[in-house]
């Protein structure tokens, strides 16, 4: 009897209405498509989007660790400027910084002494970039 009052009174269309109100006038006990669509749905998760959903983080990219270069030289340090660097082909600030793991400004500093030695002879002398070869036995 109620489910026929409430077929006529709905439309046809709200059909999620009348199958709830059937359950408030309790002709039914549950509304069958949200049984069903509740079965499919997937628990709750964090994951999921809106408000409470976190951000994706963008990475950091990689890292590199902080050399630990030397920044005073010591006798082991000198004797080893003066045998290695003079057999280099190419002798530059930055490649004393990464063979000799010294600081910038020893690397400058060795770069002007063993110039001044006549160990090595200067290519192109920029104010950003000093570039030497080793000395040849006929300079």
């Amino acid at each position: 009897m109620v489910s026929k009052i409430l077929a006529l009174s709905l439309s046809r269309r709200r059909t999620r209405c009348m199958q709830c109100a059937r359950v408030l006038f309790g002709v039914v006990t549950t509304i069958p498509a949200l049984d069903a669509a509740k079965a499919k749905a997937p628990p709750p998760s964090s994951s999921s989007g809106g408000k409470s959903a976190k951000k994706k983080k963008w990475s950091k990219g990689k890292v590199k660790d902080k050399a630990q270069h030397a920044v005073a030289v010591d006798k082991p340090m000198y004797d080893r400027i003066l045998k290695e660097v003079p057999t280099f082909k190419f002798v530059s600030q930055s490649i004393l910084i990464e063979r000799l793991k010294v600081n910038g400004s020893l690397a400058r500093v060795a770069i002007r002494h063993l110039e001044k030695e006549g160990l090595i002879k200067r290519i192109v002398h920029h104010s950003q970039q000093l570039v030497y070869t080793r000395s040849t036995a006929s300079d």
